[in-house]
């Protein structure tokens, strides 16, 4: 399976993972919640996800650092301020976030398994990879870096 290590760009990983859920909320029965509410919760909790997300973004263009996640090795620095003190993985944890708002608005609790799915994905399949190529880049700088940070929250 290591064929599959940073073969996919994490963006399409979440929409398959945001098919997925659709396909199980279509499957099971979710709640009966009122539309609205439903909504403005999904979108409230789609920004924060959009938020998160775009501050990893923005940390590492300030940093002049690659933003492609399918080449870790290519990274020119080890950013560890702004939104990285707190996660070490905040555009994938906006990309979570984001899936957790769909599962919201789909009204479906089981989609949820969506979501735990993208989460197994990315730990074995580009998080994991990364981690080791900068382990290989940073050393002792991502070593120390990693006890300090959480890989998710």
């Amino acid at each position: 399976m290591n064929w599959l290590e940073h073969r996919i760009p994490p963006p399409l990983v979440a929409v398959l993972f945001g098919v997925l859920m659709w396909l199980l909320a279509r499957w099971v029965p979710g709640i009966d919640a009122p539309s609205g509410w439903r909504i403005a919760l999904a979108l409230l909790v789609l920004a924060a996800g959009i938020a998160v997300c775009l501050s990893g973004v923005l940390s590492f263009r300030h940093a002049r650092t690659t933003v492609n996640p399918l080449q870790p090795e290519t990274a020119s620095s080890l950013v560890s301020s702004g939104i990285y003190r707190h996660t070490r993985n905040p555009m994938y944890l906006g990309f979570a976030i984001a899936l957790v708002a769909w599962s919201i608005y789909l009204a479906s609790p089981i989609a949820l398994l969506g979501v735990a799915g993208f989460v197994l994905y990315m730990n074995r399949f580009q998080i994991g990879p990364e981690e080791q190529a900068l382990a290989t880049l940073f050393g002792d700088a991502f070593n120390a870096y990693r006890r300090r940070v959480r890989r998710w929250l």
